[in-house]
């Protein structure tokens, strides 16, 4: 985790600065024409100083929690992503638990009734899922939803909170396409569990199908959909950009989207460092989640 992190701020601190850009423009707009203004904001900044000085500046002041002023508002990042952290949490969680519900019961149908209907279904519906772009679903269901069924509000208001009736259509948009892919892989290995000679043993000891499925197909093929949830989830917490773009949603996401348009840089780096830091940290939990899940893990 340390050496992840460790790569990744270096990579994301030197991309940053060697693109092509004026983030001194950004902070001082017109009146950074002005050398002696530009001379004043490179040293508030610390961007006077050689780049490799500028980045353990960085590293210490995020060990610190501090990761500068923003450009463009002239507030501390911290205070300004805080609020938003917890709204694409909110999102994020959200999402993780459509995805979990609709993929794993998908999944699973299209497995016990293998070539029937409902595997057919569950087969077509998934493909289509996954070849739509997150846009363009969640443009879809803002016009069915919101515009045409007048079911769900089209507008922010009370967005990034809990009210169900802002949260659905982002966390939908945003669970959909996992939600395909977590079902075909619940499909896969479920199938392939089913023929395993464990699953035989215990049909030959009287056991009913649905204890058979759920109490040891389930847990056997669950593993590889976990690892799949659990990169998924960090990739969310890390902040859903499109999703929360299309729908104003106000979170890391869309200040990540704003701060990219206008070159706030400490914005970018604070919301990158964030998203790397959850990936890894969900990741972690996910592996020692195996040991619940699989006894011959826990065993090792």
């Amino acid at each position: 985790m340390v050496l992840v992190l460790f790569g990744a701020s270096i990579i994301l601190f030197v991309s940053l600065f060697v693109l092509p850009g004026d983030p001194i423009g950004t902070a001082g707009g017109e009146r950074a024409r002005d050398p002696a203004v530009r001379a004043v904001l490179e040293k508030r900044y610390y961007l006077d100083r050689p780049l490799p000085v500028q980045y353990v500046h960085y590293v210490e002041r995020v060990f610190r929690g501090d990761f500068g002023e923003s450009y463009r508002l002239r507030r501390p990042v911290s205070s300004i992503l805080k609020s938003r952290f917890w709204a694409t949490g909110r999102l994020a969680l959200a999402a993780i638990v459509l995805e979990i519900l609709i993929g794993v019961a998908a999944g699973m149908i299209a497995a016990v009734f293998r070539y029937s209907f409902w595997d057919v279904l569950v087969t077509l519906t998934t493909t289509l899922a996954i070849g739509v772009p997150t846009y363009v679903s969640g443009s879809i269901f803002q016009g069915i939803f919101a515009q045409k069924l007048h079911w769900l509000p089209l507008g922010t208001q009370g967005g990034g909170t809990w009210d169900i009736a802002h949260l659905i259509m982002p966390a939908l948009t945003l669970a959909s396409v996992d939600a395909a892919l977590v079902a075909r892989l619940m499909r896969g290995t479920m199938l392939e569990s089913l023929r395993a000679d464990y699953v035989r043993t215990a049909y030959a000891k009287g056991l009913s199908k649905r204890t058979v499925t759920l109490k040891h197909v389930l847990r056997n093929s669950i593993i590889p959909v976990v690892t799949y949830v659990g990169i998924a989830f960090g990739g969310l917490l890390g902040g859903a950009l499109i999703t929360e773009t299309i729908f104003n949603w106000p979170g890391i996401g869309l200040a990540l989207y704003t701060a990219i348009s206008t070159q706030d840089n400490p914005i970018i780096i604070a919301v990158v460092t964030y998203g790397v830091a959850a990936f890894v940290i969900v990741n972690l939990v996910v592996d020692l989640t195996y040991a619940y899940l699989d006894p011959r893990i826990r065993l090792e």
